[in-house]
């Protein structure tokens, strides 16, 4: 489970890296806590709809990747 986790923060931390963004940066322009998107990276806290509209605006990003792998993951356990 710790590897899947690792998984899905990887994307998101990739695509800010890409754009050279610092999390503070991504955190100030979505309108969060730095602490809180460090959370949602990491894949230690899942963003509400309205907080993963405003990430993935800032990071040019559909949203829904964010609960695209929850589904994945949900479907994977099921089996």
């Amino acid at each position: 489970k710790g590897g899947i986790l690792m998984e899905k923060s990887l994307w998101l931390k990739d695509i800010r890296l890409k754009l050279d963004l610092t999390q503070e940066q991504v955190a100030e322009r979505a309108g969060i806590s730095r602490t809180f998107y460090t959370e949602i990276e990491t894949g230690s806290k899942k963003p509400s709809t309205k907080t993963a509209k405003k990430i993935a605006q800032v990071l040019n990003f559909d949203w829904v990747i964010f609960f695209e792998d929850e589904c994945r993951e949900t479907q994977q356990n099921a089996v």
